[in-house]
């Protein structure tokens, strides 16, 4: 493909060179180049990649976009194409998009953005379309659901590259689906990871305190997830396909979002004057039944999600089938059709005599809304294994802290990916809000840095009747210590723990 179409959706200015070259590949790893790609240098976190333009060179790179006001050096004498553009990131995204014959103007785009619940959402809202007869995919921070294949979308949790998630939207074409429905977190949408995405449907489940170590404060958090509402005005316009936005009335972000324009906006939750709400909730301890209420009638729910926001979660996926004309018995169809995605609040049972669950909550609204739904579960004692990312929202870890001490009954704090941090700084700093609830170590709260010893020493703890939840890890397959990604499955450690009580216990499964 000539480099002047992939930065057809592009501002840019030519440096030097030919834009009329043709590029067999390109890359933003300067390691991944290939003898006549293009090299897209992009100033990142911590590694600036224009330290790298002559490493691309080297490797043969025929065309280098870099970022206006980036420093980056070029033999003078060199056959090489350089393009300047105000954003290199978004540069990647557009040129993703045009390699792949933009294929998310040939699908309807569906994105799902928010602190806590998104890939719930994501899950619910595919799970309604199919009910609703049409041939949908999705991509989540967990997995990615082409047709019939299930496809891992990393170790870790935010929206794939650029690149990557261009790449599913094109195997969704490719295998003649109709929707896409995509998880786009606050990174993905801060990095351009989503752009070029087209979408026609926004949603938000809510925003709350997370990840102000990368957006520096809460107001930035919130237009990163902004974003996502703000782009349906830029976004492919596709023949008979209106621009919806999706809210939730009873979140603090509605004030912020309600005004970005849409062709349609539709509001939902508990409160009235919303266009879906749910009435009668019952939070039980293994399923959740209330009434969707909607401008075209109403239909009663019996679902395994439990928790309340859970139902949130439902009635924004609800909106979107009513969005996109799904009658109500099928949207009904969809949302009991789902029974749980792995790691959200999911059991694990090896006919142990008290209840274990492993939650993805890893901020303090989803740490104390996982913790408020257990204490509706059971009658025992809450026990509850978590700690907080290193470098990473540092504000974070007292918060999670407080509501640990006041929500669970006993608090067992050990590591979660502390990357370069000392694991004790951050174990300490939740601890404090452990006490400042009350919470006595050793007592009633501990410190155990190895995780499986930490989960071990809470499934020990457990009486009949009591309930252990894991908080943080979930899905994900790896733990960060230092710089290095070691393998790690939750699954894995809460069977073997579970499995070495009942071993002692001689009950245990075989």
């Amino acid at each position: 493909m000539k480099l002047h179409q992939l930065l057809t959706d592009l501002k840019y200015s030519l440096v030097k060179g030919d834009v009329l070259v043709d590029i067999p590949a390109f890359t933003s790893d300067s390691r991944q180049v290939q003898a006549g790609g293009a090299f897209v240098a992009i100033r990142g976190v911590n590694v600036d990649g224009h330290r790298f333009v002559g490493d691309a060179l080297a490797r043969g790179a025929r065309a280098v976009i870099v970022e206006a006001g980036a420093a980056w050096e070029v033999p003078p004498d060199a056959d090489v194409t350089i393009v300047e553009a105000a954003d290199t990131r978004e540069a990647l995204a557009w040129m993703a998009a045009a390699w792949n014959g933009y294929p998310g103007r040939k699908l309807k785009v569906v994105g799902v953005t928010g602190t806590d619940g998104k890939t719930t959402t994501v899950n619910l809202i595919w799970s309604i379309l199919r009910a609703g007869g049409h041939r949908a995919g999705m991509i989540s921070t967990v997995n990615a659901q082409i047709g019939d294949a299930l496809l891992d979308t990393g170790l870790h949790t935010t929206t794939p590259d650029a690149p990557d998630l261009q790449g599913y939207l094109a195997q969704m074409v490719e295998a003649n689906l109709e929707y896409a429905v995509l998880e786009a977190t606050s990174h993905g949408l801060a990095q351009h990871r989503v752009t070029g995405c087209e979408q026609d449907v926004a949603v938000v489940t809510n925003i709350t305190h997370e990840h102000l170590d990368y957006h520096g404060d809460y107001a930035g958090y919130r237009e990163a997830k902004a974003k996502l509402f703000r782009g349906l005005a830029s976004a492919y316009r596709k023949p008979g396909t209106p621009k919806v936005s999706v809210l939730n009335r009873d979140d603090a972000s509605f004030e912020l979002l309600q005004p970005i324009p849409a062709d349609v906006k539709l509001i939902y939750g508990l409160s009235a004057g919303v266009d879906v709400r749910a009435e009668e909730v019952e939070c039980g301890t293994e399923h959740s039944a209330f009434r969707v209420v909607t401008p075209k009638g109403a239909f009663a729910v019996r679902t395994s999600l439990v928790g309340q926001f859970n139902v949130y979660n439902i009635l924004a996926a609800a909106v979107v089938g009513l969005s996109q004309q799904i009658p109500l018995e099928q949207i009904r169809e969809g949302i009991e059709a789902m029974h749980g995605v792995i790691g959200r609040m999911e059991r694990i049972d090896l006919g142990q005599d008290f209840t274990v669950l492993i939650d993805f909550a890893h901020t303090p609204n989803s740490l104390e809304r996982a913790l408020q739904a257990a204490r509706q579960m059971t009658e025992g004692e809450i026990i509850v294994v978590f700690g907080c990312a290193g470098l990473r929202d540092v504000y974070k870890r007292e918060m999670m802290g407080r509501h640990a001490g006041r929500l669970a009954d006993r608090v067992v704090i050990t590591a979660e990916d502390p990357r370069t941090e000392s694991l004790d700084d951050i174990m300490a700093a939740i601890a404090r809000g452990c006490e400042a609830e009350g919470k006595k170590e050793g007592e009633s709260y501990w410190r155990i840095g190895d995780r499986a010893e930490a989960i071990q020493f809470a499934i020990d703890l457990a009486r009949p009747g009591d309930l252990v939840i894991t908080a943080g890890k979930a899905h994900e397959q790896s733990m960060c210590y230092g710089t290095v990604e070691y393998p790690w499955s939750e699954h894995e450690a809460v069977r073997r723990a579970l499995t070495a009580r009942l071993s002692r216990q001689g009950t245990a499964r075989t």
